[in-house]
Formats: C-alpha cells, sequence, structure tokens
C-alpha cells in the first residue's frame, strides 16, 4: 500500500484553509448570535413600549395600573380580585396591589408572567389601532397572557376571532403606544377613502346620528366616539355613539363624507357639514348651497351618477393623502354650480 504523504508546500495550504474555515464558522455563530439577539430585543419591545420616556400603562390619578386589582388572582383564582395597597410592587412604571404576599412573591419572581397585556388597556382597541379603558370582568387567559377588554361590545369583536385578533395587537401596539394611544391607520382601513382631518375624524366632528335622529347637524364631542372604516365619528352624546357603533352603515355619510354634487361629477371636493339631505335612507353631503341646488335638480341621476363614479375614486385613492379636485365649472347660467 502506497501511503500518501503532503510536501511542506501542501501542509502549509492545508493550515491555511482550517484557519479560514473556522474563522467562518466562528464569524457564521457571531451572526447568529446577534441575530437572535436583535429578535429577542424585537419581541421585548414589542410588548413594552414606551411613550415620552415611560412605559405606556392605563394607570388611574395614584399611578396604581389595572384599577388595583391583583393580576396573579385572574390565573390562580380565575377571577378579578381586589388588591391591597399594603402588597403592592412597582414594574414598568405601574404600581400592582396584590390580595396577599403570596401572590407579591409570585409576582415578583416572573412579571412577565402575570401582567396585563398592552399596558392594561382594553386588547381589542389595540387591535383596531388604538387604546381603550377597560372593565376587569371582560378578562381572559390566551397564550398564558393576561388581555382584559373594555365592555361587552369589545368582547364580542374579540371573539370573532381571538388569535387574529391577538396577533394584531401585537403588530399594531408598539405603534399605538408610541403615538400615547392616539388612533393610528390599520392595514385594514388603508382600504377605504374618507373625508377626514389630519386626526382621522370625519364629518369635521359633526354627529353622524344626529342627521337622523334630530334631523339637523349637531357638533360632536371626542369624549363619545366610534371607529368605522377608517374614520373617527365624534357624538353628542353617549347615546347616539351606542346607536352608530351597533349599526354604522345605516348613519355613515355616503362618498367617504365628501361632497355629493362632485362626485356625481367624479371630483373629490370637501363638504360644509351643515348642507345634507337624507336620500332613500342614506346621508348625502354637499360643498356649499349652488352645489346642493344643482344636485336636486337630478337626485335620482345624481345619485347614481355618484354612485357609479365611488368605486373607482376608491380604488384610486384609498389609503393615500388626499387632494382635493377644483372646483367644477358653472353648470349653467342659472347658478355657479360650484363644488368649491
Amino acid at each position: 500500500m502506497k501511503l500518501f504523504t503532503m510536501n511542506p508546500k501542501q501542509r502549509r495550504a492545508r493550515a491555511q484553509y482550517i484557519k479560514t474555515l473556522s474563522e467562518d464558522i466562528v464569524n457564521g455563530l457571531l451572526k447568529a448570535i446577534i441575530t437572535v439577539g436583535i429578535f429577542l430585543a424585537w419581541v421585548t419591545a414589542a410588548y413594552s413600549q414606551k411613550h415620552e420616556g415611560k412605559y405606556f400603562n392605563n394607570l388611574d390619578n395614584r399611578g396604581v395600573i389595572i384599577d388595583g386589582y391583583d393580576p396573579v388572582a385572574f390565573f390562580t383564582d380565575h377571577k378579578p380580585v381586589k388588591g391591597d395597597q399594603q402588597y403592592q410592587y412597582t414594574y414598568e412604571d405601574a404600581i400592582y396591589y396584590f390580595s396577599s404576599p403570596e401572590h407579591l412573591d409570585l409576582f415578583k419572581a416572573n412579571p412577565e408572567k402575570y401582567k396585563p397585556q398592552f399596558g392594561g388597556w382594553c386588547a381589542f382597541a389595540v387591535s383596531l389601532g388604538r387604546v381603550a379603558p377597560i372593565d376587569v370582568n371582560t378578562f381572559s387567559i390566551v397564550n398564558g397572557r393576561l388581555v382584559i377588554q373594555h365592555n361587552q361590545r369589545a368582547v364580542n369583536g374579540w371573539s370573532k376571532d381571538v388569535q387574529g385578533n391577538l396577533a394584531l395587537a401585537d403588530k399594531y401596539w408598539p405603534k399605538v403606544s408610541e403615538r400615547g394611544g392616539k388612533q393610528i391607520q390599520t392595514n385594514a382601513e388603508k382600504a377605504f377613502l374618507n373625508n377626514t382631518d389630519n386626526d382621522g375624524v370625519i364629518l369635521q366632528g359633526y354627529d353622524a346620528v344626529s342627521y337622523f335622529s334630530d334631523n339637523g347637524a349637531e357638533k360632536g364631542d371626542s369624549t363619545y366616539s366610534a371607529r368605522y372604516n377608517g374614520a373617527t365619528y365624534w357624538f353628542a352624546s353617549e347615546d347616539h355613539a351606542s346607536m352608530f357603533k351597533d349599526h354604522p352603515e345605516m348613519f355613515a355619510p355616503q362618498y367617504g363624507s365628501f361632497c355629493g354634487y362632485a362626485m356625481s361629477l367624479n371630483k373629490l371636493r370637501p363638504i360644509d357639514p351643515t348642507i345634507f339631505q337624507i336620500v332613500d335612507g342614506k346621508l348625502i353631503l354637499q360643498h356649499s348651497h349652488d352645489g346642493y341646488k344643482q344636485y336636486n335638480k337630478d337626485v335620482t341621476g345624481n345619485v347614481a351618477k355618484a354612485t357609479g363614479n365611488w368605486p373607482g375614486q376608491m380604488q384610486r385613492h384609498a389609503g393615500k393623502k388626499i387632494k382635493f379636485d377644483k372646483p367644477a365649472k358653472p353648470a349653467d347660467d342659472e347658478v355657479t354650480g360650484d363644488v368649491k
């Protein structure tokens, strides 16, 4: 048998190859470690976001979270149990109360296990891109995580797709908390086209329900609000807000609250919220009195034109920053017919 032997040049080449291979392996391991570290940091940040340097929590005027209820009891007692301030602990800028020293110790040992998700805000609201207060009686444990809702309506919405809504809440929480709970535009909302202000408020803050219930334009209040198809609605009362939430499609303005006459001309124009009419149970607004007169020369025909033009406008402009079209030219000599 002939044995293979390497000459000095071959031995040096082998040594260099082994050295290079070792360096590649080490560099690969370092990159993997860095990647894992970045991922873990992202995961931690996703569930613990800050606003203006502090964790964005739903706190009372004493800095206490979840209305002073014991977070551990939701897991051990399977119900809300009021905490006692003599057993308290501060974690992530929130004060927690506990019903017993045993529960306090459990929380201290593993706060991430027991803390409420999304800073103690309504989980369903976060899945929709905003925050809302909570009712501790609406709690549930999902994937080992404590989630609490605002009310029964939120529970119903959450329950339609628990895992999907949890994934959305996780996705939107960083941005929602960064904005201090202000409404963000979700991916689903980018499919809609609305005439809103910079804060996403439609109808210039007027109450959509009042047009139907009071036959008049009434200014809404941000205290009573609802979100529908990518727009925030304000209402004059909680009753009106509740009516809208039950049947938003009945009260929402046509054509995303753009001028009805302009839409019949295939244009996007603003509105005067005090110039309106209800046509076949639908709210239609105009920009000016002249536009109102032109529209009502042939209501049926103009409704058909506007309704036919709307899908194309949606397709072209949904999810984009809106620029109003130029006013229309006068329709005839009788009136200016403008939609300025």
